[in-house]
C-alpha cells in the first residue's frame, strides 16, 4: 500500500530524539502504513477492535489509579499498578492534547502474564491502531493485550 505524504511526516516524528529518546518505530525500517496495515490485520483475524483494546486498556489504568503507584487488586484476577511520571508528551499523530508520562502495569492471575503500556499508547492504539514499530523498546504486541487484558471478541 502506498503511503501518504502525512504519514511520511508523522513517520518523521516518530524517529528517535524528536519526541522521545528512543522513537516509536525501533529498528523498523518499513513505511508507517505497512506497521498499520501489519497490525490492523492481526488485530482483525482475532475478532477484535483498537478501540475495544483501548477500553479495556483505560478501565485497568482507570481502575489502578485508585491503587497510589501500588498493586491494586481489580475484578477477580488482575492486578494493576498505575505510576505516574512528572511531565507530558505530545502524539506524533498530532491532535488537540498532550498525553500524560503514566505507566500501567496490568498483571493477569489466571495467565501469569503482565503488560505494561502508557496513556500515549492507549491513544495509539485506539485512535490509530499503532502499537510501535519492530524492537521497539516500547512496542506492545496486539495478541499479548488481547491475551492479558481479556479483550473480548467484537459483535
Amino acid at each position: 500500500m502506498k503511503q501518504s505524504i502525512q504519514l511520511t511526516r508523522i513517520q518523521e516524528q516518530m524517529k528517535p530524539g524528536i519526541i522521545t529518546l528512543d522513537g516509536f518505530l525501533g529498528t523498523d525500517t518499513r513505511n508507517l502504513i505497512d506497521i498499520l496495515v501489519e497490525d490492523d490485520g492481526i488485530v482483525r483475524r482475532t475478532g477484535r477492535t483498537h478501540r475495544a483494546i483501548a477500553e479495556k486498556m483505560s478501565y485497568y489504568r482507570d481502575k489502578g489509579s485508585e491503587g497510589l503507584g501500588e498493586f491494586r487488586k481489580v475484578d477477580d484476577h488482575f492486578e494493576v499498578r498505575v505510576d505516574s511520571v512528572r511531565g507530558k508528551l505530545p502524539s506524533p499523530f498530532g491532535g488537540p492534547g498532550m498525553y500524560n508520562k503514566v505507566n500501567t502495569t496490568v498483571r493477569n492471575l489466571n495467565s501469569n502474564r503482565e503488560v505494561t503500556y502508557t496513556d500515549l499508547h492507549i491513544h495509539f492504539v485506539g485512535d490509530h491502531g499503532f502499537y510501535e514499530g519492530a524492537e521497539s523498546p516500547y512496542r506492545l504486541n496486539p495478541e499479548d493485550l488481547i491475551i492479558v487484558l481479556e479483550v473480548p471478541v467484537e459483535g
